[in-house]
């Protein structure tokens, strides 16, 4: 049998098998400061979406859930409310970037820049602006990122920065378990 290739992105788990790589590492971070990454694919936010939301945060405001308050107010639909396009944003950079997480430090300076409706299709990229050793956990390391959306007109909707904790020893995490 032929032995697998090396292919970014993957990292090999067998004979002829890859696994995806989820989330990256202190080391791998060091070495992406000042990098961005673009996170694919796009997502559409979907009336399930915001109907789901709503339910859940027991949010009633009406410019959210009331076409006539909406309208009578000057806008034509209901506005997406900003859990919404925080959580798909954030969402949308799990996978490379803190999907090795062991816990979210702080989310910082949130600015929603453009109204989102049901059908945007929103993109996210994330500019990593840090990554440090922890101070007290001599095992994990902290990574600074800003994370930004825009919608299908290339119009910035979300900016925000997050902190997070990573594994300083990724090979060990990966070898203990699954990712």
């Amino acid at each position: 049998m032929t032995p697998t290739p090396v292919v970014q992105g993957y990292r090999s788990v067998g004979e002829g098998r890859l696994r995806e790589v989820v989330g990256r590492g202190l080391e791998e971070f060091g070495t992406l400061v000042g990098q961005t990454i673009e996170h694919r694919p796009a997502r559409t936010v979907t009336d399930t979406d915001h109907a789901m939301t709503l339910a859940l945060t027991g949010n009633v405001a009406p410019v959210h859930s009331d076409a006539q308050f909406c309208e009578r107010t000057g806008r034509k639909r209901a506005l997406v409310c900003g859990v919404v396009t925080l959580g798909l944003v954030i969402g949308a950079s799990v996978r490379s970037t803190s999907g090795l997480t062991t816990a979210n430090l702080s989310l910082d300076e949130v600015r929603f820049e453009q109204p989102v409706h049901v059908g945007d299709t929103l993109r996210a990229e994330t500019e990593i602006l840090s990554a440090r050793p922890s101070a007290s956990r001599p095992d994990q390391g902290v990574v600074t990122v800003r994370t930004t959306a825009f919608n299908q007109f290339d119009r910035r909707v979300i900016t925000l920065t997050r902190a997070f904790l990573v594994p300083a020893d990724t090979a060990a995490v990966r070898a203990a378990t699954d990712y």
